[in-house]
């Protein structure tokens, strides 16, 4: 396989709105008017990334993601989607700190925390993961071992 560097199509970033007072600080991490058109997030979850760590990277075949980082990132994420104006394109985004990444079905992604500190994840996605009740197979393919990663994030 052959990878373009450069932005890639249905990935969203937006910069959290934050208010700062001597008290600390507050951000939306999403608000129904501002999300896009027929997502809807059904579950949410927050992950604690030790520095140096790497997770990823997979795709899904139907989940969109919403994350939302908190601390010292680095996404890596690449096209797989056939029928995309992107397919194999790939894109790093260095600062993700305070930022929300919306990542579509067939993109795949992966995060390293390349601070000094725990970094926060929080993901809004618009699957459950395992389905309902946790009885379905789990929408995630597994990309840590192929030798196709462009990245070979460590």
């Amino acid at each position: 396989m052959s990878f373009e560097d450069g932005e890639i199509e249905g990935i969203i970033v937006q910069d959290m709105e934050v208010f700062s007072d001597q008290r600390g600080w507050l951000t939306e991490l999403f608000r129904e008017d501002q999300l896009p058109a027929g997502f809807r997030p059904v579950m949410a979850y927050l992950s604690v990334t030790r520095p140096g760590v790497v997770r990823g990277p997979h795709e899904h075949n139907e989940q969109t993601d919403y994350f939302c980082f908190i601390g010292s990132f680095i996404l890596y994420l690449w096209d797989n989607r056939e029928d995309s104006p992107t397919y194999l394109r790939r894109m790093v985004i260095r600062e993700v700190e305070k930022r929300v990444i919306i990542v579509p079905p067939g993109v795949v992604h992966a995060y390293k925390n390349t601070g000094d500190a725990d970094g926060l994840v929080l993901n809004f996605p618009d699957r459950l993961y395992g389905g309902w009740g946790k009885k379905e197979k789990v929408d995630e393919i597994r990309y840590e071992d192929v030798r196709e990663n462009p990245f070979r994030v460590e």
